[in-house]
């Protein structure tokens, strides 16, 4: 790590900058690299840490006990098969300690806190964030406090609580949450580890690009990434960005942003900028906000945090930006479970959704290699998972024969 740059204006600070966001124009800030000093080399340790050369910290040994990353990637050819596409990849990030995606943007974030001195970390959730967050401060002995909305699904709620967090379900919408956590933490002095603001979270999430490559030996054409407040997208993006930087591949992916209908603020403002023809100004783009409203918890956001630079990643790497109906994305949950094996709560099964979704429009080509990025598990929220009922049988085989 050799400094920060402002996604929005451009304007560089030095490794000590001990703020989060730009100094210059409030923008959200990408951390930079000197790529000739990482090297091209990685470690032999297990999951994530494997690449703490192209990390903003080192490799925590004993710090942080638990594996984060080193997810699978499996070849889904039943399900790429039923939607007529020849080569699906799903990169199945369920199997994390707090089961989704965020913990790799927690290990970085807490990690950059315990170096700063903090003993307290906060964080505005929909609900992963604030599990990851309170599961990864219990195993490094850090007090954690997690912002939620009152709606945000009880079995992620369950999981802050077992892990020792202080949870607030802030009567509200998640902006809400976010906003009350910004102005607690700088009361207090809490480290805060929310999406965007923390220009560490995206640092975390790049290393699941790092592991694609690795694991598939090549460069996929697109990856779809399920959007919310557009970090995992713009972390995925950053991960490809790295790998070409470092000297590692030649030519990058394209990212794909899929959002649910009812929160498609990303999405709108990609389809704005390419409608108007010109070259985007950065610094004079504004992302659009909405009235979010989508069974896809985990991606309803009506002010995306981090949406200029997931912005910037889809029309950079020439990706689409895929809206899908709540109906398709829990017709998505039961395909991925039926036909891969991999049980995806809402929003993780978006990216399924919207990739039947660019099929059908012709945007995407029936050999392209796909990989869908599979954020979170399907336990954590299974009230909005539709499920038939077991079948009731007495205890002897020609009642199994009857229904069967």
């Amino acid at each position: 790590m050799d400094g920060y740059r402002c996604i929005a204006c451009d304007t560089r600070q030095g490794a000590d900058y001990a703020g989060f966001v730009c100094p210059v124009c409030g923008g959200n800030l990408d951390i930079t690299y000197d790529y000739a000093a990482a090297g091209p080399d990685f470690g032999a340790r297990e999951g994530m840490f494997r690449y703490a050369s192209l990390l903003p910290c080192p490799d925590p040994g004993e710090t942080l006990p638990l594996t984060i990353g080193g997810t699978p990637l499996y070849r889904a050819q039943r399900l790429g098969a039923s939607a007529g596409l020849g080569n699906v990849w799903l990169k199945d990030e369920t199997g994390n300690p707090s089961s989704s995606i965020k913990d790799r943007a927690s290990a970085v974030a807490l990690l950059r806190g315990v170096a700063t001195g903090a003993d307290t970390v906060a964080v505005a959730s929909t609900g992963n964030a604030g599990s990851s967050t309170a599961c990864l401060a219990a195993a490094m002995g850090l007090r954690a406090v997690v912002f939620v909305p009152e709606t945000a699904p009880a079995a992620k709620l369950t999981q802050s609580l077992a892990y020792g967090a202080r949870v607030l379900a802030v009567r509200g919408s998640y902006d809400d949450a976010y906003d009350l956590c910004l102005q607690v933490c700088a009361e207090r002095g809490w480290f805060n580890r929310s999406t965007g603001f923390n220009p560490f979270t995206r640092e975390g999430k790049k290393t699941s690009s790092f592991e694609t490559w690795e694991q598939l030996g090549r460069v996929p054409d697109r990856v779809i990434v399920p959007t919310g407040d557009g970090n995992i997208l713009s972390g995925a993006w950053k991960g490809w960005r790295d790998l070409q930087a470092a000297g590692l591949i030649e030519r990058l992916p394209r990212i794909d942003c899929a959002q649910s209908d009812g929160s498609a603020a990303i999405c709108r403002t990609i389809e704005r900028i390419r409608n108007d023809g010109q070259e985007p100004n950065w610094q004079t783009i504004d992302v659009e906000s909405v009235a979010a409203s989508t069974v896809a918890d985990s991606i309803s956001v009506d002010q995306p945090r981090d949406g200029l630079a997931a912005v910037r990643a889809v029309i950079e790497s020439g990706g689409e930006a895929v809206t899908v109906s709540d109906d398709e994305i829990l017709a998505a949950i039961g395909e991925l479970a039926g036909l891969a094996g991999v049980f995806a709560e809402p929003a993780a099964a978006a990216p399924w959704a919207a990739a039947k979704r660019l099929l059908a429009n012709g945007r995407i080509d029936k050999d392209e290699t796909v990989v869908l990025l599979i954020t979170g598990n399907g336990l954590k929220d299974i009230g909005a998972v539709p499920a038939g009922k077991p079948m009731l049988v007495d205890a002897n085989p020609e009642s199994v024969r009857a229904v069967l």
